[in-house]
Protein backbone atom coordinates (compact mmCIF):
# COMPACT_ATOMS: atom_id res chain seq x y z
CA UNK A 1 0.00 0.00 0.00
CA UNK A 2 1.41 3.49 -1.03
CA UNK A 3 2.43 5.71 2.09
CA UNK A 4 -0.06 8.72 0.36
CA UNK A 5 -2.80 6.35 0.31
CA UNK A 6 -2.05 5.15 4.81
CA UNK A 7 -2.28 8.50 5.25
CA UNK A 8 -5.58 9.56 3.47
CA UNK A 9 -7.00 6.63 5.53
CA UNK A 10 -5.77 8.40 8.72
CA UNK A 11 -7.57 11.63 7.65
CA UNK A 12 -10.69 10.27 6.51
CA UNK A 13 -10.74 8.68 10.61
CA UNK A 14 -10.02 11.92 11.35
CA UNK A 15 -12.40 13.61 9.48
CA UNK A 16 -15.29 11.00 10.14
CA UNK A 17 -16.85 12.88 12.71
CA UNK A 18 -16.96 16.09 11.03
CA UNK A 19 -14.11 18.21 12.73
CA UNK A 20 -10.29 17.72 13.03
CA UNK A 21 -9.05 18.59 16.61
CA UNK A 22 -5.98 19.98 17.59
CA UNK A 23 -4.45 16.37 18.75
CA UNK A 24 -6.04 14.97 15.40
CA UNK A 25 -4.01 17.25 13.40
CA UNK A 26 -0.76 16.72 15.88
CA UNK A 27 -0.94 13.20 15.11
CA UNK A 28 -1.31 13.34 11.23
CA UNK A 29 1.37 15.53 11.37
CA UNK A 30 3.83 13.11 13.18
CA UNK A 31 2.62 9.94 10.64
CA UNK A 32 3.03 11.91 8.01
CA UNK A 33 6.85 12.54 8.91
CA UNK A 34 6.74 8.75 9.98
CA UNK A 35 5.67 7.89 6.90
CA UNK A 36 8.42 9.92 5.13
CA UNK A 37 5.87 12.29 4.01
CA UNK A 38 5.79 15.68 3.18
CA UNK A 39 3.38 18.65 4.14
CA UNK A 40 2.40 19.08 0.63
CA UNK A 41 1.25 15.11 0.54
CA UNK A 42 -0.85 15.91 4.16
CA UNK A 43 -2.39 18.47 2.63
CA UNK A 44 -3.37 16.24 -0.83
CA UNK A 45 -5.00 13.90 1.55
CA UNK A 46 -6.82 16.70 3.77
CA UNK A 47 -8.32 18.19 0.36
CA UNK A 48 -9.08 14.44 -0.22
CA UNK A 49 -10.76 13.94 2.38
CA UNK A 50 -12.89 16.44 2.51
CA UNK A 51 -13.68 16.44 -1.39
CA UNK A 52 -16.50 13.93 -0.35
CA UNK A 53 -14.99 11.43 -2.71
CA UNK A 54 -13.15 9.85 -0.32
CA UNK A 55 -12.90 6.57 0.41
CA UNK A 56 -10.78 4.27 2.03
CA UNK A 57 -8.07 1.92 0.30
CA UNK A 58 -7.50 -1.09 1.94
CA UNK A 59 -3.91 -2.80 2.19
CA UNK A 60 -3.82 -6.23 1.09
CA UNK A 61 -0.69 -7.83 3.20
CA UNK A 62 -1.30 -8.53 6.87
CA UNK A 63 1.19 -6.31 8.49
CA UNK A 64 -0.15 -3.11 7.17
CA UNK A 65 -3.70 -4.40 7.88
CA UNK A 66 -2.02 -4.38 11.55
CA UNK A 67 -0.69 -1.21 10.64
CA UNK A 68 -3.06 0.35 9.49
CA UNK A 69 -6.26 -0.93 12.17
CA UNK A 70 -3.37 0.43 14.60
CA UNK A 71 -3.35 3.93 13.17
CA UNK A 72 -7.09 4.26 12.72
CA UNK A 73 -7.86 3.17 16.82
CA UNK A 74 -4.99 6.18 17.31
CA UNK A 75 -6.88 8.68 15.54
CA UNK A 76 -10.03 7.55 16.40
CA UNK A 77 -8.66 7.82 20.19
CA UNK A 78 -6.68 11.22 19.76
CA UNK A 79 -9.33 13.95 20.37
CA UNK A 80 -10.29 11.54 23.25
CA UNK A 81 -14.03 10.72 21.95
CA UNK A 82 -15.20 7.73 20.23
CA UNK A 83 -18.07 8.67 17.79
CA UNK A 84 -20.38 6.24 16.60
CA UNK A 85 -19.53 7.13 13.13
CA UNK A 86 -15.83 6.63 13.68
CA UNK A 87 -16.59 3.31 15.21
CA UNK A 88 -18.75 2.01 12.28
CA UNK A 89 -16.02 2.73 9.59
CA UNK A 90 -13.48 1.39 11.83
CA UNK A 91 -15.68 -1.83 11.79
CA UNK A 92 -16.21 -2.05 8.08
CA UNK A 93 -12.52 -1.11 7.57
CA UNK A 94 -11.89 -4.29 9.77
CA UNK A 95 -14.60 -6.47 7.79
CA UNK A 96 -13.22 -5.54 4.44
CA UNK A 97 -9.96 -6.58 5.49
CA UNK A 98 -11.27 -9.95 6.51
CA UNK A 99 -10.30 -9.41 9.89
CA UNK A 100 -11.85 -11.79 12.78
CA UNK A 101 -12.82 -10.44 15.80
CA UNK A 102 -10.84 -11.91 18.23
CA UNK A 103 -7.76 -10.90 15.68
CA UNK A 104 -9.11 -7.83 16.34
CA UNK A 105 -9.14 -7.85 20.09
CA UNK A 106 -5.98 -8.46 19.84
CA UNK A 107 -4.88 -5.98 18.43
CA UNK A 108 -6.75 -3.91 20.25
CA UNK A 109 -6.12 -5.13 24.07
CA UNK A 110 -1.91 -4.81 22.80
CA UNK A 111 -2.79 -0.98 21.51
CA UNK A 112 -4.20 0.11 24.84
CA UNK A 113 -2.23 -2.26 27.17
CA UNK A 114 -4.25 -4.01 29.59
CA UNK A 115 -3.34 -1.93 32.03
CA UNK A 116 -6.35 -2.39 34.22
Amino acid sequence: MQRLDHLKNLVIMAAADGALSEQEIALLVDRCSDLGLAEEDLEKAIDFALSGKAKLQFPIDRLEQDQMLSDLIRMMAADGKLSEVEKRLFALAAAKMGIEKNELDGLIDQLVGKHQ
